[in-house]
């Protein structure tokens, strides 16, 4: 018997049997379940959920929710996408991990098409993690080797007000707000914020002291907050003059959530992190170094993973840009949500909206966005709140006009109910 013979239908049973068993149950006893069982940072869960198709998703008690949230901008090509799941499969069954001592076609593959349509120079490279936290956290990395000289050293970043780029130590060190903060003090020092799109205070900040400036194109957790094209390429022309490096990060905005692959196009900074919408729904995280004197500042040795550039998880980004590609999805975004956001503007009851392709907020004129978000729910249909007035939607590229018109129609009622 070898190795792939010795696991029988039985022991495929007996591997699935608990998840199985569990799905049976009713939502309100996986929820008791969960708390007693899994560390509360995240809250109770809001839901249990147990399969997904396309852009809906069903509970434990099999009600049925339309998702334009889309797992925080990740399902990009919505639940159970019949390529992507034959992708990882196949992928799976080839080689599932070989560690960094060794690569693979796939990771070979996925580093390429992303330099291809990132439309990186000569001499760039990319780094995969698992997550985005990762990705920034190598980005936070790189940029400490713009050190500058022992008379004239670099020891300051900037980053914007409102900026979120994770939770470790070291992207939390440039996440703005202070309560995910204060508690891990002492984090990394000399980080200074700035507000977001005001070239002037940019000007002002950035120095011969500072390494590197951090920015996200569109600051999806501050509410969908926008930076104008102006913006940045101000902000590539002033770190350039000043020798610092620019990061862009788009964890959230990237791989065509936006209507184009990235929402800082055509601005090349010297470094892009992504994850998010990458994997579709596979954990995956990249930093992309753009030119040969950038991809020089870490060497063997400086900085590594265990599961980063996993087989399954390139081969899961693979298919997701061929995807997007193949199907004309950039076209689409950009056409609904277009559509979308006037249909938002016409909603009694919302007093702004803003947003690019399938990234959108809308303000609320009270405010009562957690309410709404619970109402929503408990009508099928899956939003977010950003604070106590906006409301967030990113769902799957692949959501059609008459899915999210389903929602523009309840939403009236649901806004007057909350």
């Amino acid at each position: 018997m070898n190795e792939q013979t010795a696991h029988t239908p039985k022991t495929i049973e007996l591997a699935t049997d608990q998840v199985q068993e569990l799905a049976q149950l009713s939502s309100s006893v996986l929820a008791e379940r969960y708390q007693q069982s899994l560390l509360g940072v995240f809250g109770a869960p809001q839901r249990v959920l147990v399969r997904g198709a396309g852009c809906h998703v069903w509970d434990a008690d099999g009600n049925q929710y339309l998702d334009l949230l889309g797992g925080i901008a990740v399902n990009t090509l919505g639940h159970a996408n019949p390529l992507l799941t034959s992708v990882i499969a196949s992928q799976l069954a080839t080689l599932g991990h070989v560690s960094n001592f060794f690569t693979s076609p796939s990771q070979i593959a996925l580093a390429e098409k992303l330099l291809e349509i990132s439309a990186a120079p000569a001499g760039s490279k990319v780094f995969f993690a698992n997550s985005g936290t990762e990705a920034n956290e190598a980005a936070l990395k790189l940029t400490r080797r713009n050190a500058g000289t022992e008379d004239a050293p670099r020891t300051r970043v900037v980053a914007l007000e409102q900026a979120f780029h994770g939770r470790t130590l070291g992207a939390l060190s440039l996440t703005h707000k202070e309560k995910y903060r204060a508690p891990f003090a002492p984090l990394p020092e000399n980080v200074s914020w700035i507000p977001s799109g005001d070239i002037d205070a940019l000007r002002a900040a950035v120095d011969e002291t500072v390494s590197a400036v951090f920015i996200e194109p569109i600051q999806g957790e501050a509410g969908v907050k926008m930076l104008s094209a102006q913006y940045l390429q101000a902000a590539r022309d002033i770190t350039r003059e000043a020798g610092a490096l620019l990061v862009f990060d788009e964890v959230q905005t990237g791989m065509g959530r936006t209507g184009s692959f990235f929402a800082s196009a055509p601005v090349i900074p010297d470094v892009m992190t992504l994850a998010k919408g990458l994997g579709g729904g596979f954990p995956i995280g990249a930093m992309i170094v753009f030119g040969q004197e950038n991809t020089a500042w870490l060497t063997p040795g400086d900085h590594g993973t265990t599961f980063g550039g996993n087989p399954v998880a390139c081969a899961a980004g693979l298919a997701v840009i061929h995807t997007i590609e193949s199907q004309n999805l950039l076209d689409q975004v950009r056409s609904n949500g277009h559509w979308l956001r006037e249909q938002l503007a016409a909603v009694p009851g919302i007093s702004a909206v803003r947003g690019a392709g399938m990234l959108t907020a809308f303000e609320l004129a009270q405010a009562k966005a957690p309410k709404l978000v619970a109402a929503a729910l408990d009508a099928g249909f899956i939003i977010n709140a950003t604070d106590d007035s906006t409301i967030r939607l990113a769902p799957p590229l692949v959501i059609t006009q008459e899915q999210l018109g389903s929602f523009l129609a309840a939403l009236p009622k649901l806004i007057a109910s909350a």
